[in-house]
């Protein structure tokens, strides 16, 4: 049995970020939510993921900006996070193991709560939030 290394470097923060949207893309769903965000701009999305990712594991700070303002309106729901987590957790444990992977998840399980608690809000206080 092969022993699947830690998430150490850029080319495995690559490989993570490119196998899991690859999984997100084909989703049922949510292949649609992100393909009708993202539009033709994958190559940009995919680059400020790998940056996010190095600032986050690696603490090279590659990743400036606001996580959660591109998400804020998105037509999501727990469900939605819920599968997110999932093929986030599935393609981490396919390849990695170690600290970082294990930092991942924690990091993933950690935004998905709070983004998911964000959008309520912000739906419920719409008028505090005005478009």
């Amino acid at each position: 049995m092969e022993q699947k290394r830690d998430i150490d470097t850029l080319d495995d923060i690559k490989v993570l970020v490119d196998k899991f949207y690859e999984k997100v893309r084909n989703d049922d769903l949510l292949g649609e939510i992100f393909d009708n965000v993202i539009l033709d701009r994958w190559p940009e999305h995919l680059e400020k993921m790998y940056r996010f990712w190095q600032t986050i594991l690696l603490d090279d700070h590659t990743y400036f900006g606001a996580p959660f303002v591109p998400h804020a309106k998105l037509p999501v729901e727990k469900e939605h996070f819920n599968r997110w987590l999932e093929l986030f957790f599935e393609t981490i444990d396919e390849d990695f193991s170690g600290e970082n992977a294990n930092k991942a998840k924690w990091q993933g399980n950690r935004m998905a709560e709070m983004f998911h608690l964000k959008i309520m809000y912000r739906r419920s206080n719409p008028s505090m939030f005005p478009s």
